[in-house]
C-alpha cells in the first residue's frame, strides 16, 4: 500500500538504509533510530510506542533533594559502596509500609538503576551453587535481560506464561526445577511488555517452589503499584503490593526509580535482599570472592566491581523521594496514574479499528490500563505489523524479541504519546484498517 499518512519512498529508503535485515527483529534502539531519521526528514511527528520511557517530569521532591546534596558538596566524595545510610533506612520503611515485608538496611543496595541491580545478581547468583548455572525467565520480559546474559555468556532458559496461568503454574515451573540446574529466576510484575500481573495465588506457588527447590527469585518491580485496578498508595495500610516475598524468603526484589518516580535520567534503583539470603553462606562462592555471604559477595565483589557503587547525589534525591512516600506527604500512584488513563483511551481506539488486545486477562480478570499494552492485527505476524505500521506514523516493538510466544503481538508503550496525538493516531488507525481490512 502506497496511501499511506507517511512518505512511503522515504520509510523505504530509511529501512534499507538502516541495514536492519529484519525490522522486526530490531532492539528498541535502533527502532528509535529509525524513527528519529525519519521524522527528520519528513517533519512528521510518529506515534513513539517503541522506549519504554517515562512520560512525566521527574519528581521534584528529589530534584530539590539533589541539588542541595550537590551544594553541600557530595559530588567530591566516594559513596558508600553499600549506600548511604539515609537511603537504606527509607527503603527499609517503603517495603514494610507499601509491600508490608520486613527487611534489614543492610539488606537495601543502591543500584545504578534496576538494570545495573539484575546483571549483579545474574553474575552472583550463577557462583553459589557449582551445579546451578542457569537463569529462568517468566517472559514475556525485557529484551535486554536475555541480552545481559549473552554478554555475561551465562546460560538461561524462558517459557511464555501465557498458557501457564493460575495453578498451571506449578507444574511448569517444576518441569524447570527438578533438573537442578536453575538459580533464579526473574520476571517482572506488573509485567513488561504485557501488563499482565501475577495474582496473589501465582505468587504463592512461584514461593513455595523457590522454597522446595532452594531457588532464589529476582522479583523486578519497575512499575511499583502501577496495577491501578487496586490503590496501593496508602503507607501502611492494606492493599499492598503484590509480592513473593510474603511466600519465601529467597528473593531479591529490583526497585526502580525510573517509572513510579520519573527518575529515569538518573540511573537510580534499590535492591532488596531477604534477609535470609543476605546471610546464606556457600563455600562455592569461595572460587570468585574473598567470601562465602551471599550479601557481602553481591556488595563487596559484584557491585564494587561494576561500579564502585552508586552515584552519590542521586541517592539523597530517592532517599528523599522514599521519606515523602513513606511519610505520606507524596502520593506517588497519583503521580502517575496518568498512564493508565491513556491506555484506557488508546486500547479503545486499536479495538475499533480492527486490531486485538493480545495479553487480555489475568486469571480471567480483564488486566490493567498501564504503562504497556500488547496488540496484533489479523492476518500480520508482530513483525511484519511493525514494518507496516512504520508507513502509518506509528512505531512500537515485536513481542517476538521479548520472549513472547504470541509472534502476532506488538508491545505498545503510552508513556511518550501525548493526548494532543490522539486525533492523528486514530486517523492513522483507521487508514490502516481501510488498507488493510480485506486482507483479513
Amino acid at each position: 500500500m502506497k496511501d499511506t499518512p507517511i512518505s512511503y519512498e522515504v520509510v523505504r529508503r530509511h529501512i534499507e538504509a538502516s541495514k536492519i535485515r529484519n525490522i522486526g527483529k530490531a532492539t528498541i534502539r535502533e527502532i528509535k533510530r529509525l524513527i528519529n531519521g525519519i521524522e527528520t526528514e519528513t517533519g512528521e511527528k510518529f506515534i513513539r510506542m517503541e522506549m519504554g520511557v517515562p512520560g512525566l517530569p521527574a519528581t521534584e521532591i528529589g530534584v530539590q533533594a539533589e541539588i542541595e546534596a550537590l551544594q553541600k558538596g557530595v559530588a567530591a566524595i566516594y559513596p558508600d559502596i553499600e549506600g548511604t545510610p539515609v537511603l537504606k533506612n527509607e527503603a527499609a520503611r517503603f517495603v514494610k509500609l507499601f509491600l508490608d515485608i520486613d527487611v534489614e538496611p543492610a539488606n537495601c543496595v543502591p543500584t545504578v538503576g534496576s538494570m545495573q541491580g539484575g546483571f549483579a545478581a545474574f553474575l552472583t547468583f550463577s557462583k553459589i551453587h557449582r551445579e546451578k548455572d542457569t537463569t529462568l525467565f517468566i517472559d514475556p520480559g525485557f529484551p535486554v535481560h536475555h541480552q545481559q546474559h549473552k554478554v555475561l555468556g551465562q546460560k538461561f532458559e524462558t517459557f511464555d506464561v501465557y498458557e501457564y496461568r493460575g495453578e498451571k503454574l506449578r507444574a511448569k515451573l517444576i518441569s524447570y526445577f527438578e533438573k537442578g540446574n536453575i538459580h533464579s529466576v526473574l520476571y517482572s510484575n506488573p509485567n513488561n511488555p504485557s501488563w499482565i500481573c501475577f495474582t496473589d495465588h501465582e505468587l504463592q506457588i512461584i514461593g513455595e517452589l523457590a522454597n522446595q527447590y532452594n531457588v532464589i527469585i529476582i522479583e523486578d518491580l519497575a512499575y511499583f503499584a502501577m496495577d491501578f485496578r487496586k490503590d496501593y498508595s496508602v503507607p501502611g495500610q492494606p492493599p499492598f503490593q503484590p509480592t513473593v516475598a510474603k511466600y519465601t524468603d529467597n528473593y531479591v526484589m529490583l526497585i526502580s526509580s525510573s517509572k513510579a518516580f520519573s527518575y529515569a535520567g538518573q540511573r537510580i534503583g534499590m535492591m532488596i535482599v531477604s534477609n535470609k539470603l543476605f546471610n546464606t553462606r556457600s563455600a562455592d562462592l569461595l572460587q570468585f570472592y574473598s567470601t562465602d555471604i551471599v550479601g557481602r559477595a553481591l556488595i563487596y565483589g559484584t557491585v564494587y566491581a561494576l561500579s564502585a557503587g552508586t552515584a552519590h547525589s542521586t541517592q539523597y534525591a530517592l532517599a528523599a523521594m522514599l521519606k515523602a512516600a513513606n511519610d505520606g506527604t507524596f502520593n506517588f500512584v497519583e503521580a502517575v496514574r496518568e498512564y493508565g488513563e491513556k491506555a484506557k483511551i488508546m486500547k479503545a481506539m486499536f479495538l475499533a479499528n480492527g486490531f486485538d488486545i493480545v495479553y487480555d486477562q489475568d486469571e480471567g480478570v480483564p488486566i490493567a490500563d498501564g504503562f504497556y499494552f500488547t496488540f496484533a492485527y489479523p492476518g500480520f505476524d508482530g513483525e511484519a505489523l511493525l514494518e507496516e505500521l512504520l508507513y502509518y506514523g506509528i512505531s512500537a516493538i515485536a513481542l517476538s524479541i521479548t520472549g513472547s510466544e504470541r509472534k502476532e503481538g506488538i508491545r505498545a508503550c503510552v508513556s511518550l504519546v501525548k493526548r494532543d496525538q490522539f486525533p492523528a493516531l486514530e486517523e492513522r488507525l483507521k487508514k490502516f484498517n481501510e488498507n488493510h481490512a480485506n486482507a483479513k
